[in-house]
């Protein structure tokens, strides 16, 4: 039981990271109707912003570390937010209005984009960090030597997660933005007629989506003390899987998505093999959309005629 609730505490974690990426998959498809395949890479960018940023406060002698991670974040978020904004002006406005597969294949070949301006602008190598915030707590320890442990940073991971989600359910159920987004994923047509700025609307989105993700990133670096070019692909396949097992187009189907990735994957690698982990995720995946085809929380679309 020891070692399975310190598997838990590590699932939980990783879930967090990954529903925080998801959240901005199924904004996107549930205003615009496409999948946004860049926004593993929006992530990756946010994670090198933020490796930026620390280098350059520490070389400017800055040693206070809740100052440090605070503009950390708000730089991160800031940078990768105007990212997200480029990304829709450039590659998906002009093509709203298309045929439905212009707009994915605009998607997957930004996420190209991105990824392999990463590799030239930082390099292929893995681009490490020491260790920022440490210690912890000592939960338990059993007779036979195993200890359950909560680090620091897992505290920081899922408290800066349950935060986001709160503000971000206050963004979109009680402020005007948050109305107009609704309005837009149930008509954009309509919306337009009743006043609502849909190309800023949808530009919003894609703003607070980046924003969701250089957290996400951020988080990342902190959590592995790491980051790289393709890290941005692996962990958007795993969202966007998190966004699909939830219910696409649900935003707290993301987070529970998020969070059943995260612990399949934890509790597979500690019990079964670990290079099988991916398997076992997708496995259930496949499962689950068999007998539920809009997901966990999804509600089955509606066609007007």
């Amino acid at each position: 039981m020891d070692y399975f609730a310190q598997q838990l505490i590590n699932g939980l974690v990783l879930g967090s990271i990954y529903g925080l990426i998801a959240i901005g998959y199924t904004m996107v498809y549930g205003i615009v109707g496409m999948i946004n395949f860049a926004h593993g890479d929006i992530f990756m960018i946010g994670g090198f912003i933020a490796l930026i940023t620390f280098l350059i406060l520490i070389s400017l002698g800055l040693t206070a570390i809740p100052v440090i991670l605070l503009v950390v974040l708000l730089v991160s978020m800031a940078i990768t937010a105007l990212y997200g904004w480029t990304i829709e002006r450039i590659a998906y406005r002009p093509l709203r209005h298309s045929f439905r597969l212009a707009p994915m294949l605009s998607a997957i070949g930004m996420s190209f984009v991105l990824t392999n301006y990463s590799q030239v602008a930082q390099g292929a190598r893995v681009k490490p960090i020491p260790p920022f915030i440490t210690g912890g707590y000592t939960l338990h320890e059993s007779p036979d030597g195993f200890v359950i442990q909560l680090s620091n940073i897992q505290i920081m991971v899922v408290i800066t997660t349950i935060v986001l989600l709160v503000i971000f359910n206050w963004l979109v159920s009680r402020t005007r933005l948050g109305r107009d987004m609704r309005a837009c994923e149930q008509d954009q047509t309509m919306a337009a007629l009743l006043g609502v700025d849909v190309d800023r609307t949808i530009s919003m989105t894609f703003v607070i989506g980046a924003a969701l993700a250089a957290v996400a990133g951020l988080m990342y670096l902190l959590y592995y003390g790491l980051v790289d070019f393709f890290m941005g692909f692996v962990a958007g396949i795993k969202a966007f899987t998190a966004a699909v097992l939830g219910g696409i187009g649900s935003l707290p189907g993301a987070m529970l998505g998020g969070l059943a990735i995260g612990l399949i994957e934890t509790f597979w690698s500690a019990y079964f093999s670990v290079e099988y982990k991916d398997v076992a995720a997708f496995s259930i995946l496949i499962v689950v959309l068999i007998f539920m085809p809009t997901g966990l929380l999804g509600r089955p679309e509606v066609e007007k005629v």
